[in-house]
């Protein structure tokens, strides 16, 4: 063994790799859901603190007044991107880290009666905070992990949305072990767990030169079918935990593998990392000719030159040729700016279509269990729709991940294509909803879960490959902000109203003088919401074919062309760096 490869160095190598970066981001990401989980800790905020204790009505108005500061902190992330464009990833992280255990915190205080009791205003700001902490997670660990695996963008960015969809149930099954069922103490936990790990790889999360190896895809599998294996054991877990009573010690059990499923990636990391360096470091040896690759974990930044004659233009230009070179949009696949962008017609029609497209999605899993309450499911089925939508939820994230990476780089078969498939597959969940048919809640939990779960990775995707990624982290909490504003017409404005008419409507004037006067039972409830929610998603998928018949010519070529060029040229330059460094040391 020589001295290049001892455990020292390979253990240095392994770390500073682009492949455990990309661990690094799966295991952020399996932290940063803990939004999804406030059902399990709101019954302790609403008795604990008592807020309108003399009106029930009230107090559940007020939660749920909490709960919308817990989806404003969660999806309004557009400072985060504008920090990051101007600031090293890892201050993104250690922002994110800091917001996360202050707001959760602060919130574990309060219930547990350590501090004094908060005014509601307080409260709000608090799980707004932390909340928004997992904007930061996301455009730190995963814009950076796009943008260091650009030919993989789909594969990447369905990886690492699965694993958030899957880290509610890993809370769960880590607070059991943890804290039994203590529901007070899986607050501490939110606080402290995503904190840590973000601080642990504040300097692993950065970019690096995007240098795609030869079995890249192969290395993805390996981690998908580790994530496939975690995913069904939770599921399978669930659904025993619910059946029987386990004791502590069997939680404890449950929560070793799920670490173990967590962890196993690693083995998967260190192997392909190790591989990528001894052929780096065999290179010289049996093959001086040919261009050495870059090595994984030094930055990358792309400069862009100006000629005299662009410069002249702008010195000579007047007002009006600069305001129409600031809104003018470059080539698709170019780098756009920020404000080039967000006028642009392409990302207009993004937005639109995943307001009323995602949004309907959105609107149907938020009121799963009014829904199975006036469907006359019982307590126990709402409950397995709850966890169908979990699951199914990660599948659609993973498969559209890899399934739309492979129809592009085979079949040229575009993004938006594919979310407009997605949309029309979400109108089938939906008219099963609207017509109530027995049984059909289960199928429909299914289908709306699997196509809430494609479309992100593939809306942000179309982000990144239309817009560039100079500005991907700006752009990317922009396109998330369309699916909550979708959710507030579609579920507010449209479900909200309508079942509200209805139930007003079975109760007469008994309506609105106590909760529960207001239960509106039967397929009427959410018929009239969900025929309108399943129209404006058809329209949406239109709108979607539209895009596509907009950015045809560019998915017939080759839109990964320029990566593999900037790959190609770094590699020259580093062997011509080489070959001198010979000749200085021969003579």
């Amino acid at each position: 063994m020589t001295v290049s490869d001892s455990p020292m160095s390979l253990a240095l190598v392994t770390l500073r790799g682009r492949w455990f970066m990309a661990y690094a981001s799966f295991l952020i990401m399996s932290a940063a859901g803990a939004t999804y989980i406030f059902a399990i800790y709101s019954k302790d905020i609403k008795t604990t603190l008592g807020y309108d204790q003399h009106d029930t009505t009230l107090t559940q108005q007020t939660l749920n007044t909490l709960g919308f500061f817990k989806n404003l902190g969660a999806n309004v992330g557009i400072h985060a991107g504008l920090i990051a464009e101007v600031t090293p990833t890892w201050t993104i992280l250690a922002i994110g880290s800091a917001m996360n255990f202050f707001g959760y915190f602060m919130i574990y205080l309060a219930i547990t009666g350590k501090s004094a009791r908060p005014h509601v205003w307080q409260m709000c700001l608090y799980i707004a905070i932390g909340a928004n902490s997992q904007a930061f997670a996301n455009t730190g660990a995963l814009v950076t992990c796009v943008k260091n695996f650009p030919e993989s963008r789909g594969v990447v960015l369905g990886l690492l949305k699965g694993f958030v969809g899957l880290s509610g149930a890993i809370f769960t099954q880590l607070y059991l072990a943890f804290y039994g069922t203590d529901s007070k103490s899986l607050v501490l936990l939110i606080a402290w767990l995503p904190a840590a790990i973000s601080a642990v790889f504040l300097r692993t999360i950065r970019l690096m030169k995007p240098a795609r190896s030869e079995n890249e895809m192969k290395t993805f599998c390996s981690i998908l079918y580790i994530s496939l294996a975690l995913a069904i054991y939770l599921m399978v877990a669930i659904i025993l935990q619910k059946r029987f009573t386990f004791n502590h010690a069997e939680y404890g059990v449950s929560a070793a593998v799920v670490l173990f499923l967590l962890f196993l990636p690693v083995a998967v990391v260190i192997k392909e990392e190790i591989k990528s360096y001894r052929s780096k470091s065999q290179l010289p040896q049996n093959n001086p000719q040919r261009p050495k690759e870059p090595i994984s974990g030094t930055d990358h930044t792309a400069t862009k030159l100006t000629t005299p004659a662009d410069s002249s233009i702008e010195a000579k230009g007047g007002l009006l040729p600069r305001i129409v070179k600031t809104f003018k949009s470059p080539k698709h696949g170019e780098d756009y700016t920020i404000l080039q962008a967000l006028v642009s017609i392409d990302m207009i029609i993004l937005f639109i279509a995943t307001v009323f497209g995602v949004g309907g999605t959105l609107t149907a899993i938020d009121n799963m269990g009014q829904i199975g309450e006036s469907l006359g499911y019982p307590q126990r089925s709402i409950a397995t729709f709850v966890s169908l939508i979990s699951i199914w939820n990660y599948a659609g994230r993973v498969a559209s991940g890899f399934g739309s990476e492979i129809l592009l780089s085979k079949y040229k078969l575009p993004r938006p294509v594919l979310l407009a498939f997605v949309l029309l597959l979400s109108c089938v969940g939906h008219l099963l909803i609207a017509f109530g048919l027995p049984f059909s809640l289960y199928i429909s939990s299914v289908v709306i879960g699997f196509c809430f779960g494609a479309a992100m990775p593939l809306i942000l995707g179309i982000i990144s490959e239309l817009f560039g990624l100079k500005y991907y982290s700006t752009l990317y909490n922009f396109g998330g902000m369309a699916s909550p504003v979708g959710s507030y017409l579609l579920n507010v404005r449209v479900a909200g109203r309508l079942y509200d008419r209805e139930a007003e409507r079975q109760n007469g004037k008994l309506a609105g003088s106590s909760e529960k006067a207001l239960t509106c039972i039967g397929v009427q409830c959410y018929k009239h919401a969900f025929l309108i929610i399943t129209a404006v998603t058809v329209a949406s998928a239109v709108v979607m074919l539209v895009l596509a018949w907009r950015t045809r010519e560019f998915y017939r070529g080759d839109i990964y062309a320029k990566f593999r060029e900037g790959s190609e040229s770094e590699r020259v330059d580093s062997s011509l760096e080489e070959k001198m460094g010979e000749k200085s040391d021969s003579k």
